[in-house]
């Protein structure tokens, strides 16, 4: 048991630096209207990864830091860090809900099966990003 719980704390730190990596270094920046910023990545997908092996928190926590770590490292997103880490952190607990506790992916064996719960999982935080991300951000910046 204590072996396990130190391995997925490792994998989060692993994790966690690629979601940091892939924010930083592979992105897009689009300059918007008041000095403010948006971007395309795909540093999202490693926070969802996250959530389907090692499980919602763990997974969430993994994205959370990265990106957070990202955005206190770049001086547009600095006052976006909260909203980060609490949306990613959402990202990674909705899709481990949903893969580990609505379809219990782990127990599985169906290629085709597995194949739909992890898609659904995954669509499931990564639509709750496109939907809370801009209307926790228009709050966020009011």
């Amino acid at each position: 048991m204590k072996n396990q719980t130190l391995q997925k704390i490792t994998f989060t730190g692993v994790l966690a630096a690629l979601s940091y990596v892939l924010f930083t270094y592979v992105q897009i920046k689009i300059p918007l209207p008041g000095g403010d910023a948006t971007s395309i990545h795909i540093a999202n997908s490693v926070c969802v990864l996250g959530a389907l092996l090692l499980g919602g928190t763990y997974g969430g926590l993994a994205g959370a830091i990265g990106m957070t770590f990202a955005d206190l490292m770049d001086p547009i997103y600095v006052i976006y860090a909260p909203k980060t880490f609490l949306l990613k952190l959402c990202i990674g607990r909705i899709t481990g809900f949903v893969a580990h506790r609505m379809f219990n992916i782990t127990n599985i064996k169906e290629k085709q099966k597995l194949f739909r719960a992890v898609f659904l999982s995954s669509m499931s935080g990564l639509l709750f990003n496109v939907i809370f991300d801009p209307l926790i951000g228009y709050y966020y910046n009011l």
